[in-house]
């Protein structure tokens, strides 16, 4: 396998360089008869897309989707779902300069041992570009977890020093879109605008942490031993670029509680088994438990900067580059909506699983 493919029912498989001609995929498994709104594809793209705001790369990507194949008259037709957004503004160019070096804590180095192949041109398929791809692709699983009642919402919740401090449950997912960099704390968001914009000048990168919340998730999602539900959404989350870190629950603050604190109780609320805390997340042994799942991924800074860098050419030798192109200060305000997508991937895989998991005699 070459690591292109993501999924085991529902199956997303993507293409394309930054650079070149386009970025597309296919999904496979999709019910036919479900209904799909390009229009509703289309604006999870724009909340990615570069060139958005003044926070972001100026890079000019309208980002505009086609559909290829299995949507007829507004419905999965049970065909593999091919769509193709090509790239309006590459300038491959932009990054000759670097055709004999290797950039610091980017890909270049370890894929050409790989491969043997230089791709000089933004990253290839190394690019955060590629997440247009998941994006799409983690739309039309959206539309199959609206028609179960699941609902995936993600936020900026730090952007490097600068973090919320509102708990996850007082937070309003309604007001992330109202912020140039998707926090819903208007003076937190406030602050993060003024680092970006501050990091910007001095031609300096910071990274960041994206809380996403999953509600409505029935009791049962998720594989014993191996797929575990927490697993495969932490694979999911550690595949996107810059990611270094994934916690759920009470993450590492639990390492600090003792079990007697720690345990989340079980309790009967009307007809319903509910637990008093959700210090699991959400998911017990590798299985949902119908509680909010609630995750934080951390970002790395960006590794492009807008100064000079010390490195090596494929001579070994020692060279000093400057990081010329288009890009981001922070990526993670563009990469919420990318958590989000593969939250829906991995969710609407396990919801499918479930389908299959057990015949009511």
């Amino acid at each position: 396998m070459s690591g292109n493919t993501f999924g085991r029912l529902f199956i997303l498989t993507s293409f394309g360089e930054s650079h070149g001609k386009a970025i597309g995929g296919i999904i496979d498994g999709c019910p036919a008869g479900l209904k799909i709104d390009v229009q509703k594809i289309q604006q999870e793209l724009d909340k990615r897309r570069p060139g958005q705001s003044e926070v972001t790369t100026p890079r000019d990507e309208e980002d505009k989707i086609q559909i290829l194949s299995g949507i007829f008259e507004g419905q999965a037709t049970g065909a593999p779902i091919a769509f193709i957004v090509y790239n309006k503004d590459p300038r491959p160019e932009d990054y000759n300069h670097l055709k004999k070096l290797f950039r610091p804590s980017h890909a270049d180095f370890t894929a050409f041992k790989k491969y043997g192949i230089r791709d000089y041109r933004g990253g290839g398929r190394w690019s955060g570009r590629e997440t247009v791809a998941r994006v799409a692709g983690g739309a039309i699983a959206r539309e199959l977890l609206n028609h179960a009642g699941i609902t995936v919402s993600a936020f900026t919740s730090q952007i490097g020093p600068v973090k919320m401090n509102i708990p996850v449950e007082a937070v309003d997912t309604t007001d992330v879109e109202r912020s140039l960099v998707r926090c819903p704390d208007p003076d937190i968001s406030d602050l993060m605008i003024q680092l970006i914009n501050k990091l910007k000048a001095e031609g300096d990168t910071t990274g960041g942490v994206i809380t996403c919340i999953v509600e409505n998730v029935p009791a049962g999602l998720g594989e014993p031993v191996f797929d575990k539900l927490q697993a495969d959404l932490a694979k999911a989350m550690l595949s996107i670029g810059s990611v270094k870190g994934f916690e759920y629950g009470s993450g590492f603050a639990g390492t600090t509680m003792k079990g007697s604190e720690h345990n989340d109780v079980f309790v009967k609320e009307g007809d319903k088994i509910r637990t008093k805390t959700n210090y699991s997340g959400g998911i017990q042994g590798g299985i949902s438990n119908a509680e909010k799942i609630v995750f934080n991924v951390a970002f790395k800074p960006v590794s492009t900067l807008g100064k000079d860098q010390q490195t090596i050419d494929l001579t070994g030798e020692a060279v000093t580059f400057s990081g010329k192109g288009r890009h981001d200060v922070c990526i993670v305000p563009r990469a919420v909506p990318v958590v989000e997508a593969m939250a829906c991937l991995v969710l609407a895989d396990h919801f499918l699983r479930n389908e299959i998991a057990r015949i009511d005699l």
